[in-house]
């Protein structure tokens, strides 16, 4: 049995542990894993597909680097996430000190799907897309987050608290505030107008899409422990 079948048959926590101890593939295992997922959470919650890749690249040299803070008091795949949600909530926060005029774009909103789906989707889907897209980019940075992991990436409130560092309820108050603020912005899109369609429709469906390779990446509470404690 050669040695990348052997770590790929590795625990993300034994993984961890054998980049500590000095093992050079160990890591690159790990991004092999959970980049699709990083990428999918770092494109929504930010909504621009450089910032997304230079938060994601980010929280990975700081997963890399910090790797031996790692307690394995939650699961390795909960602690990159927390690290790529305060990378991405850090850039978000910077993008709207500098900002000066509003987003949204159609022609930059193209850019923001994935491959695949701007060539294969119905156009129905693409629009519904373009449109959530649109309304996420006005919510504050904290709701978005919340909204993304909750609706739009499955995962359960529980699993999203420990992502985001902060207690289950305070994702279920982020989440209500943002369903609230995007209500109106999506109404139109419900046939009979009494409703927009249910962000959670859109859950998982970027599962399969990959960060970018390196060469071609050229409510305000803070996200805690985004270092690398767990």
């Amino acid at each position: 049995m050669d040695d990348a079948t052997t770590r790929a048959d590795t625990s993300d926590a034994e993984l961890l542990s054998r980049h500590i101890d000095g093992d050079p593939d160990a890591f690159g295992e790990i991004v092999r894993r959970h980049r699709d997922r990083l990428w999918a959470v770092a494109l929504r919650t930010l909504g621009d597909r450089e910032e997304a890749a230079d938060a994601v690249q980010d929280a990975l040299v700081s997963a890399y680097r910090a790797a031996h803070t790692f307690r394995g008091q939650s699961a390795v795949t909960t602690w990159l996430h927390r690290i790529t949600v305060n990378a991405c909530l850090d850039r978000a926060r910077k993008s709207a000190s500098r900002r000066t005029a509003p987003l949204a774009e159609t022609e930059r909103l193209e850019q923001l799907l994935e491959p695949h789906e701007s060539a294969a989707a119905p156009a129905e889907r693409s629009d519904l897309h373009r449109e959530l897209i649109r309304a996420l980019a006005t919510l504050p940075p904290d709701q978005r987050a919340a909204l993304v992991l909750v609706d739009m990436q499955g995962y359960p409130v529980a699993e999203a608290a420990k992502v985001l560092d902060v207690p289950a309820g305070t994702v279920k108050s982020r989440c209500a505030r943002g369903r609230a603020r995007l209500l109106p912005l999506l109404t139109h899109l419900r046939p009979d107008g009494r409703g927009s369609p249910h962000v959670g429709r859109e859950r998982n469906r970027s599962q399969g899409t990959s960060v970018p390779p390196p060469a071609q990446q050229s409510d305000t509470d803070p996200v805690k422990g985004g270092g690398g404690r767990a």
